[in-house]
């Protein structure tokens, strides 16, 4: 029988893990309705051949900046990550140190490793399959399968991606890289922008939130500023800090509305010990005098009982 494990719809991250154990719902769980294996499959292939047939672009970029045909189609095949086959290749064509461009394209890769880590538990693959799936756990095949409502579903997105867009985009990368000749100057024709806008085509739904959309726009600005100026490939890493950055001033906002709500919650509390004290005060006063009163009243009370008892013993003795 199919298995059929529902995950509980986040509460703002699209596609975010389940609280409780694989398999089971969190504490909050709500159940989102199955989505039929034919709207994956058809999500799927649509990601799939929109950004395979990009490759073609990075074949003619790869063979325009110098690689051989049989470099270009390697780094299709074992690298297999379009950004960092960009990276690697543009930071080639403006002249930069193949160590520099090898080292930006590495650390612009490293994101697959987190992607990797959500996925394993949201998939649940057996252990034999783990090191081929983990070849397909790109920008896109994690854009697919995070949404999916179940774990079958989040399996068919990812297979069904991963397999369509690793074929498309060895193919057209050969292709893309035998035309390049016939292309002439491929800086005119612009390929190198493929890729970039397809990412950015798949990214812009998943920008909910303001903080998502402010992070994007830091990393854009940051990226653009830094062009000019830097090594070609530095600025994409150094992007990365629109994160930390927007994360830092997150913290120091909420302490700013911590410390306000603590500061008018203590002045409230020292009103009220000030209204408590003086009601203090009230009760010893009301206190004291009750006490004086008695004692008065018990004093008048002793007096007029010695007068009656003198009169007593004077009249015995007369």
């Amino acid at each position: 029988m199919a298995e059929q494990t529902t995950f509980p719809e986040s509460t703002g991250t699209p596609g975010a893990l389940p609280t409780g154990p694989p398999g089971g719902p969190g504490p909050a769980a709500e159940e989102r309705p199955d989505k039929p294996d034919a709207a994956v499959v058809r999500d799927a292939l649509g990601v799939g051949v929109a950004v395979g047939l990009s490759g073609f672009a990075f074949g003619v970029t790869s063979a325009g900046s110098g690689l051989s045909l049989l470099q270009t189609c390697v780094l299709s095949l074992f690298v297999f990550t379009g950004a960092s086959q960009f990276a690697l290749v543009g930071a080639l064509a403006a002249g930069g140190n193949p160590y520099t461009a090898a080292a930006g394209a590495f650390f612009l890769g490293i994101r697959n490793a987190f992607y990797g880590l959500r996925l394993s538990q949201l998939l649940d693959l057996p252990r034999a399959v783990r090191p081929f799936a983990a070849h397909w756990v790109i920008d896109e095949s994690t854009a697919v399968t995070l949404p999916q409502p179940t774990r079958r579903a989040a399996r068919i997105g990812f297979t069904v991606t991963g397999l369509t867009l690793y074929v498309l985009w060895n193919l057209t990368t050969l292709v893309g890289a035998l035309g390049a000749e016939a292309l002439g100057d491929t800086d005119a024709w612009g390929l190198d922008a493929a890729s970039p806008a397809v990412f950015l085509a798949l990214l812009a739904p998943m920008l909910r939130s303001t903080v998502e959309r402010v992070t994007a726009a830091l990393a854009v600005v940051l990226a653009l500023t830094l062009l000019p100026v830097l090594p070609a490939g530095v600025p994409v890493l150094l992007s990365a800090l629109a994160a930390p950055v927007v994360l830092f001033l997150m913290g120091r906002a909420k302490g700013s509305s911590a410390g306000a709500g603590a500061g008018a919650g203590a002045g409230a509390g020292g009103d009220q010990g000030r209204g408590d004290s003086g009601g203090h005060g009230n009760r010893e006063s009301h206190g004291a005098d009750e006490d004086r009163g008695n004692r008065e009243d018990y004093g008048t009370d002793e007096d007029r009982g010695n007068v009656a008892e003198r009169k007593k013993r004077g009249e015995r003795s007369v």
